[in-house]
Order: structure tokens, then C-alpha cells, then sequence
């Protein structure tokens, strides 16, 4: 009877007393700011595909017994210490940040497979939920059914699921588990070969969007938008009377990543007094306002939620 390996970032099936070598991470996924890990080692990534794509970094072997430890519930005690750390309140009220959503991960570029391509051994279906895994002695099957989540994956206040249904736990390892809510009649193992193609070759992956936030005080705005590794000698940011232009490639292997963007600010600001600068997780802009009015919003096309005022820093950057 095939038994099914518990640690995280294994899953995969064994025969009982089977001496295979499990990989798998030892360490609860840590979710902060946007960024998705592991605690057992230093991977970061932004999209929920990135993360399941993290290598594992521990070997041992399969278990039904050992189960994941809890997800880290770090972001309580972060808000708590910000909020104890907050400095001395200042006179002039200044907005709190305004948080851009998180982008869902990028879909597959193909809902099937090209059947020229040649599908590894061992690899898993794309589908979120799926986790089905392709075995090259038994080939492909007239009766492969693929259940999977068509959404997004959502983390809110504690609790996970996905856009496409209604289901929502609280534990990482229970979120992995909820069964698909859609059904095709077959696995996306390899789509049409792009994604292996734009890696071999060095090619870059194009960001639509980065998570952001600013503050402001009655003479400046600090924005930032978050980016892992961006490229410091290569990175280029030009100030205009009313926008900023991003031109962000990080060192990501192999594959690097870049957002380039034009973003058109709510107010006009002074080109020549602005500045910025780069730092391990994220760009830093100050924007000096050419007006000293209040801005609601970072952008010009973002939606007005209205204003909220709070006096001192809001929040950590």
C-alpha cells in the first residue's frame, strides 16, 4: 500500500520501509510584508508559485507520523512592537500608509500541455491544489483527472484559502490539504514549454505591479516599493514635476526580475530636491511636494479611501 510523506515541500508517495531520500523543510513558512519563505533557510520570494518552488533544504526520510509544524503568527507581534517603539508624537498630522494589494501569482501561460514536449520524471502539476506527480514509466493516462484551485490563493487576517471557493483554515498545513474545487480531465505538467525556455536562456520576468506604501509629512512623501535584490548599478530612477520613472532589474538566478514602470503621483512634486535609495528589500523615494498639500494617495489613479490622520510615524517601513 503507497503512504503518503507528511513534511512540507516532500508529499510524495512511498512504499513502506522504503529507504528513498526525503527532501523537505524542517522549518513553518513565514509570511511577512509580502515576502514567503521558510524559516529553515533564506529563500524569499513574492509570488505564492515562487514559494512552492523553493527548493527543500533538508534531507531525511518519509514520514506519516511527523506533522509540519505551526505557521509563525509573526505579524501580531510585529504591529505590537511597532506600536510600542512608536517615536514622539509631532505636531502636524501626518496620512497612514496606503497599501497597494498584493498582486495574485501570475497564471500558467498554457491551460495544457504541448504534446511535442518531453514531461521530467517526477514533475509535479502546475494547478494549484493538484499535486499530482507525473511517473514517465506509466506515461499519460486517458483517465487523468486533475482537481485544482482556478483562484488565487488568499492569506487575511489569520485565516487561507482561495479566491475560487469558500473553504478558509487557519494552519499552513491545513491550507495545503483543502481539495480542488475544479475539475479537467488533464495535468498541466509543462504547459508550452515558455517558462523552461525564457530560463535557459537568461531571459527576465516582467512585474506588473510591486507592493507599496508611503507616509507623509507636511513638506515631503516616503514612499516605498518593495523589491527583493534589486540591482544597484543597474537600477535607474528619474524625478519629474509630476511622476517618477522605475526602471528596478534585480540579481535574481536564474531567472532576473525587473518593474519598470511610470508612476503618475496624486500632487506635483520638486524633480531636483527628491531623492532615494535602494535597500535589501525595497526602493525608498522621498518626493518633496512642490505645493505642501496633503496627498490620500500615493498615485494618481489609485482609489480615494479617504484620508485617515494619526499622529507620529505610521507604521514600519
Amino acid at each position: 500500500m503507497a503512504l503518503k510523506c507528511v513534511h512540507q515541500g516532500c508529499g510524495k508517495e512511498f512504499a513502506e520501509g522504503s529507504d528513498e531520500v526525503c527532501r523537505y523543510h524542517p522549518g513553518p513558512p513565514v509570511f511577512h510584508e509580502g515576502q514567503k519563505g521558510w524559516k529553515c533557510c533564506k529563500p524569499r520570494v513574492l509570488t505564492f508559485e515562487e514559494f512552492m518552488s523553493i527548493e527543500p533544504c533538508t534531507q531525511g526520510k518519509h514520514s506519516t507520523t511527523d506533522l509540519p509544524p505551526k505557521i509563525e503568527k509573526k505579524e501580531a507581534a510585529d504591529v505590537s512592537q511597532v506600536q510600542q517603539q512608536a517615536p514622539a508624537p509631532a505636531r502636524a498630522p501626518i496620512a497612514a500608509p496606503q497599501n497597494a494589494p498584493t498582486p495574485p501569482p501570475p497564471v500558467p501561460e498554457s491551460e495544457d500541455d504541448d504534446d511535442s514536449l518531453e514531461i521530467p520524471d517526477g514533475r509535479v502539476c502546475r494547478r494549484r491544489g493538484c499535486g499530482a506527480t507525473y511517473d514517465k514509466s506509466k506515461g499519460r493516462s486517458a483517465e487523468e483527472k486533475c482537481t485544482h484551485h482556478p483562484g488565487a490563493p488568499i492569506f487575511h487576517e489569520g485565516s487561507k484559502g482561495y479566491s475560487c471557493c469558500k473553504r478558509r483554515v487557519l494552519e499552513f498545513d491545513q491550507f495545503m490539504k483543502i481539495e480542488g474545487c475544479k475539475s479537467k480531465s488533464r495535468h498541466l505538467f509543462v504547459g508550452s514549454g515558455k517558462k523552461e525556455k525564457e530560463s535557459s536562456s537568461g531571459g527576465e520576468e516582467l512585474l506588473d505591479t510591486v507592493r507599496h506604501d508611503f507616509y507623509q509629512t507636511p513638506t515631503s512623501v516616503i514612499a516605498s516599493f518593495f523589491l527583493k535584490k534589486i540591482d544597484k548599478d543597474a537600477a535607474k530612477v528619474s524625478f519629474g514635476p509630476n511622476q517618477i520613472d522605475l526602471d528596478l532589474p534585480t540579481t535574481d538566478a536564474p531567472t532576473p526580475k525587473r518593474y519598470k514602470k511610470a508612476v503618475s503621483l496624486f500632487g506635483p512634486i520638486d524633480p531636483a530636491k527628491s531623492a532615494y535609495k535602494i535597500l535589501g528589500t525595497k526602493l525608498e523615494v522621498t518626493l518633496v511636494k512642490a505645493d505642501g498639500s496633503s496627498w490620500p494617495v500615493l498615485k494618481s489613479d489609485d482609489r480615494h479611501t479617504g484620508e485617515i490622520l494619526q499622529i507620529g510615524r505610521a507604521g514600519r517601513v
